[in-house]
């Protein structure tokens, strides 16, 4: 199997819910989400996908709907609140935002709708939420 992989940057805040450390506190980082991606064959040039595709179906949905937001929890205790003093800063999602369940969200969710008709699949993501510590999720 052939991949490619294209990684992009973005900053977002989140917190996770019943943390038994300091993810429990609202923080941020500055995410690199890492993309692999896969298709049956090559293109007439010889590639999986052109790297400014993956940039425009995947990295610009980042910067459209995740970076500079706060990813909470629907279940999250602070959310009605939040939601009364910034809601259009807060991105709700149905998991406990860690890195794993972020990772899994973009595999499973998010790379299905946006390669759609690309003939090319997303295999795997890894999101860094610091130069030390990520998370991956692959097929």
């Amino acid at each position: 199997m052939t991949t490619v992989q294209r990684y992009h940057d973005i900053s977002m805040g989140h917190r996770v819910v019943g943390h038994e450390n300091k993810c429990r506190h609202l923080h941020g980082h500055n995410y690199r989400i890492h993309f692999t991606c896969t298709a049956e064959q090559l293109d007439a040039l010889g590639r999986v996908i052109d790297f400014g595709v993956i940039k425009e179906r995947l990295c610009l949905w980042l910067e459209e709907h995740w970076d500079h937001r706060m990813m909470l929890w629907s279940e999250d205790p602070l959310l009605s609140e939040l939601r009364r003093i910034a809601a259009e800063d807060l991105i709700v999602v149905p998991f406990n935002p860690t890195a794993e369940q972020m990772a899994a969200y973009l595999l499973h969710e998010v790379g299905p709708r946006q390669l759609v008709g690309t003939g090319v699949r997303l295999v795997s993501v890894s999101v860094e939420e610091t130069r030390k510590c990520s998370a991956a999720c692959a097929l």
